[in-house]
This record gives C-alpha cells, structure tokens and sequence, in this order.
C-alpha cells in the first residue's frame, strides 16, 4: 500500500508539472527577474508600505506561441495584500496575451498552484492511510462524500435562487450526519446513539437560538457585514451556524459513545447509571477544550481584517460589529449545542448499551 500511494503521488506530481498544454489560459516559466524602482507609499492614517516594480522574462509554455520568450511587468508591495512576488523558476498564468508588430505582450495572473495543491492533498491521505489504516480511509471518503453532497445543496440553492434555504441545509445536516457516522462508524449502536444525540443536539441549540434572536429582535446582530452575498442574508446565517454547530457537536458525541462503548467492553455489568455518569464527567472533560477550539478558529478567521479595520481607523466596537459579532454568535450557538449534547448523548448511550446482553 506504502509503494502504491508513493508511486500515485509521484505519478500526480509528474503530470501536475507538465500539464500546461492541457489548459486553455496561456502560463509560462519565469526565466530571468529584473529589480526596477521601489516606492513609498502612505496614507491618512500613517500606514507605510513599499512597492516594488519587477520585469520578468519569461517563456510561454502552451498556447500556439509556445517557446516564445516575452517580457512582463510586474509590481508587488512588502505586505502583499492582493499582489505577489515572482522568482525565477515560478509557473504563472498570463492575461490579455496578444501579439503586435511581431511583439508579444501580456499581463501576470498569478501563480500555477495545482501542483502544491495535489502535493498537499496526496500528504494528506498518504498520512491518513499509513497511520489510521481503515479509519483513515473511511474517513476520508467521509470527506469527499461530504464535499459532493455540499455542492449539489450549493446547486439546488443557485437553482432555486435561494428560497428555502433553511429545508435544503437542514436535510443537508442530516444527510452529513448519517452518512459521515455510517461510513466512520458503520451500521451499529454506536452509530445510532452518535446520530440521534448529534441531531438533537444541534437542533436544540439552535431553536433555542432563534427564540433568543426573537426576544431580542435581533438587536447586535448585523447581517450587513456578510459581504457579496446575493441572497437574502439570514436564512444564509442561520444555515451556515446550522452546519458549524453540527462539526462540534458530532465530534463530542463520537468521543463520549466511543468511551461508553470502552466501558461496557471493559466492565460488563456497568449499569445504566454508572454510563450515564460516566458520560458526563467524559463531556465535561472534552467541553471545555472544543469551546476554546471554536473560540480560536473564529479567531483566525477574523484576525487578518479585524487588523485592516483597526489600521485604518475604525475603532474596536466598529471592527467587532462589522467584523466579528456574527462569528461570536456562532460561536455562541455551538457552545450551546456542545452542552445540551452532554447529557443527551449520555443518555442514549446508556440506554442502548444497557439493552445490550453480555
């Protein structure tokens, strides 16, 4: 299996490096790099950066001019918010290619990034094989299943141009929950408990939720900051803190059922009470730290533009409001499905397993 993955990854590295003739937008290889003049820039609010001019010389790598030589401009500033800086070697793609007087000119696109990207992936799943075995391979195909799935809900939502949103990602929560604890798990007790405290869960936090944002009349809440969104923007919230919420309560259900399970195998007779108990303790253990875990990740979310807002001075209740409250809500809304899964996974899966003879 180790020399299979080790040869399908080389096989895709291979290819990803010299597959340019198969794409339509013209790409080329840097060749040479020439430094031009580098300016200071500022603005009102004291903020200094510096750009930089280059001139590549390149050579075309597909289209009818390939092997042909031009050369390019480029500029890239030293925080590189939207721009990049090239060096000799680097696959780029090329825009506005046009030739005038037996002249080529044309304009940088950006990098050529399949190869990292396939590099990376194949990592990935190398590790997940080699290290989890069945698992890991259940797991990722959890994964791709999952993926599939999201894109067809994306598409049934284009189609129709977003109403009910709510229907199509609420049976899309229970479709990923079933099929991703099926796969992972398989058809056991387990897997019921797992599903049934997941759902109830997250389904009870966020109806608790939307009572609060009812109470409230959703003062605090600001969908305007939710930015290029097309569509209505709450059910498109709503939805997504639905899909969030679900990720952390599933992974604290399969913690506390696979420690029951443990349990039961160790000590038979463990009673009904003795599992609940025990599932308890388990969840107050792991609660704390998957709380901090989506405390952080909304963190790194939001942490590059709560910088640009604060830059460019707006002050830290503007930048909370327009940057940071709809991801602090959700956070909120997790924490919430993350408790209420505590007991009720407890519970379920002491009954089921107290069913179990030995």
């Amino acid at each position: 299996m180790f020399i299979i993955l080790l040869v399908m990854g080389a096989v895709a590295l291979l290819f990803t490096s010299h597959n340019q003739r198969f794409y339509r937008r013209p790409i080329a290889r840097v060749e040479a790099v020439k430094a031009g003049t580098v300016q200071r820039t500022s603005d009102q609010f004291k903020n200094i950066d510096h750009e930089h001019n280059q001139t590549l010389t390149v050579r075309l790598m597909n289209t009818r001019y390939r092997g042909q030589r031009l050369q390019v401009s480029n500029t890239y500033s030293d925080s590189q918010p939207m721009d990049q800086r090239y060096h000799v070697g680097d696959q780029i793609f090329l825009t506005q290619l046009r030739k005038r007087h037996h002249q080529l000119s044309a304009n940088v696109a950006g990098y050529k990034r399949d190869t990292v990207v396939v590099f990376l992936s194949w990592l990935v799943c190398l590790m997940l094989i080699m290290m989890m075995g069945r698992a890991g391979s259940l797991a990722l195909a959890s994964v791709v299943v999952n993926s599939l799935l999201f894109i067809i809900a994306i598409e049934i939502d284009l189609k129709n141009n977003g109403q009910h949103v709510l229907l199509i990602f609420g049976t899309l929560a229970v479709i990923f929950t079933v099929v991703s604890l099926l796969l992972i798990l398989g058809p056991t007790m387990k897997m019921l408990a797992t599903v049934a405290a997941t759902l109830l869960g997250t389904f009870l936090a966020l109806g608790l939720s939307l009572l609060v944002f009812s109470w409230t009349h959703e003062r605090g809440i600001y969908y305007e900051s939710m930015q290029y969104v097309t569509q209505v923007p709450r059910p498109l919230f709503v939805a997504e803190t639905l899909l969030g919420s679900l990720g952390a309560v599933m992974d604290e259900s399969s913690d506390i059922i696979a420690t029951l399970f443990e349990l039961k195998q160790l000590n038979p007779r463990i009673g009904r009470g003795a599992l609940f108990m025990s599932g308890r303790n388990v969840g107050k253990s792991i609660m704390g730290p998957l709380i901090n875990v989506l405390f952080l990740t909304f963190m790194t979310e939001t942490f590059t533009s709560s910088l640009l807002y604060i830059k460019n001075g707006n002050s830290w209740g503007y930048t909370f409001a327009m940057n940071m409250s709809l991801g602090t809500v959700q956070s909120l809304v997790s924490g919430i499905g993350i408790v209420l899964a505590v007991p009720l996974v407890s519970g379920f899966g002491a009954l089921l397993l107290g069913r179990q003879k030995k």
